[in-house]
C-alpha cells in the first residue's frame, strides 16, 4: 500500500465565525490536515469570513471552500475572496469548485453545466495566477491585484465533468463511493481528462469525499448507508454501472415526494434510509463508510489496499452535527479511526 492519505472534514459548528474558528483549531491539535466549509449562502455564513477567522486561529491546518460553485458567486469575486483568506493563511489555502447541487437548487437555480464549471476553473486560476484574463464584450483585460497562489481543485463524481477536472483543475476530489471499480473509472477519466490536454496525469492530484456514518449502533448505520447510496443514485445513476448493481425499487422521482431536499441531506437520515431498505448490503457498502471504529477502519484499509492514487480523503459526517453543537466525530475519527490505519497500514 502506498504511503497514508492526508484527512480532512468538513463539518464544524457554523453558528458564527468565532465558534467555526474554535472548532477548527480543536481539529488542528487533533490532528487533522484541512479544514473544509460548504459554500450554502442559504444554510451557512458567508465562507469566507468564516475561513478568515480561522486562518487567524490556526497555524498549520489547510483551509478552504468544500465546495465553491460558478452559479452564486462569479469566479472573479471567489477568486479574490479565496486571495484574501490566502493572504492570511500562506501556504495552505485550496479552492473546490463543482456544479452547485444542493446549493443552488434551494434557490431555484440549476446546477453548472460542464462547460460553465471549466470556464470557472480556467479564470480563477488564471486570476490566482496574477494573470490577465480576457473581459467578454470589451477590449480590456481584468487582473486580480492582489493575486495569491492557490490550488484549485473539482470535486465531480459524472465522466464528463471528471475528464474536464483532468483537462483544468489542479485536483479533483472524487464523489462516486468506495467501490473499487468507481474509484477506478472516475481516476481514469480525470486521466484521460489530462492527457487529452497535454498535461502530466501524475501531476493532478486524486481526493476522495466519503459519506461517513461514525456509529456504533449497527442498525442506524445500515440504514442511513442506504440513504448515501439513493442519494448517490438520485443524482447519478451511472454509478451503479461499474459494480454491476441494479435499482430493483420504486423509481427514484416516486421516492423523491417522501425525502426533502434530497437523500443525502434530508434532517432524518434514518427515516429516508427506510424508505430505501430494499437495498442490499452490498449495495449500501459501495457508497459510504460506515458502522464503528474499527468497521470504518476496516473499509478504509480496503480503499488503500487497491493502491490507487488518492492523496487526500475528506471524511463528510453523516449526519450533520446539530447547528451550534461540538460534533464528537472531529474526536472520534481522528481517535479512533485513524490511529487505526495507521497501525495497520503504516
Amino acid at each position: 500500500m502506498a504511503g497514508m492519505p492526508a484527512f480532512a472534514v468538513n463539518r464544524f459548528d457554523f453558528t458564527s465565525p468565532p465558534a467555526f474558528a474554535d472548532d477548527v483549531r480543536r481539529a488542528e491539535r487533533l490532528g487533522w490536515d484541512y479544514a473544509f466549509i460548504p459554500s450554502t449562502p442559504l444554510m451557512l455564513r458567508d465562507p469566507y469570513v468564516n475561513l478568515a477567522f480561522a486562518a487567524e486561529r490556526t497555524t498549520r491546518i489547510g483551509l478552504g471552500p468544500l465546495i465553491e460553485n460558478p452559479v452564486m458567486r462569479h469566479p472573479a469575486v471567489i477568486a479574490s475572496s479565496i486571495a484574501t483568506v490566502a493572504g492570511l493563511a500562506p501556504g495552505r489555502t485550496m479552492l473546490t469548485y463543482g456544479v452547485g447541487d444542493t446549493a443552488v437548487r434551494l434557490m431555484g437555480e440549476r446546477p453548472a453545466t460542464v462547460t460553465r464549471l471549466a470556464e470557472a476553473v480556467t479564470t480563477t486560476r488564471q486570476l490566482l495566477a496574477g494573470e490577465d484574463v480576457e473581459v467578454p464584450a470589451t477590449t480590456r483585460r481584468a487582473r486580480l491585484t492582489h493575486a495569491a497562489p492557490v490550488p484549485v481543485w473539482v470535486a465531480a463524481g459524472g465522466p464528463r465533468t471528471l475528464h474536464m477536472a483532468g483537462r483544468t483543475a489542479d485536483g479533483v476530489f472524487i464523489r462516486v463511493g468506495r467501490h473499487p471499480a468507481n474509484l477506478r473509472a472516475a481516476i481514469d477519466a480525470v486521466r484521460a481528462g489530462a492527457t487529452a490536454a497535454g498535461r502530466d496525469p501524475d501531476r493532478i492530484r486524486i481526493g476522495a469525499v466519503f459519506h461517513t456514518v461514525l456509529d456504533d449502533d449497527r442498525e442506524t448505520a445500515a440504514l442511513i448507508s442506504r440513504s448515501m447510496a439513493a442519494g448517490y443514485y438520485e443524482y447519478s445513476p451511472q454509478l451503479f454501472g461499474p459494480p454491476g448493481f441494479e435499482w430493483n425499487g420504486p423509481p427514484i422521482e416516486e421516492l423523491r415526494a417522501k425525502v426533502w431536499p434530497d437523500f443525502h441531506h434530508a434532517p432524518d437520515l434514518r427515516a429516508s434510509g427506510e424508505v430505501v431498505s430494499f437495498l442490499p448490503d452490498q449495495v449500501a457498502d459501495a457508497f459510504s463508510l460506515h458502522g464503528t471504529p474499527t468497521e470504518v477502519a476496516d473499509q478504509l484499509t480496503r480503499v488503500l489496499d487497491t493502491r490507487l492514487p488518492i492523496s487526500l480523503i475528506v471524511a463528510h459526517p453523516m449526519p450533520a452535527p446539530l447547528p451550534g453543537s461540538r460534533s464528537p466525530f472531529i474526536e472520534r475519527f481522528a481517535t479512533e479511526v485513524i490511529p487505526r490505519l495507521r497501525r495497520r497500514n503504516g
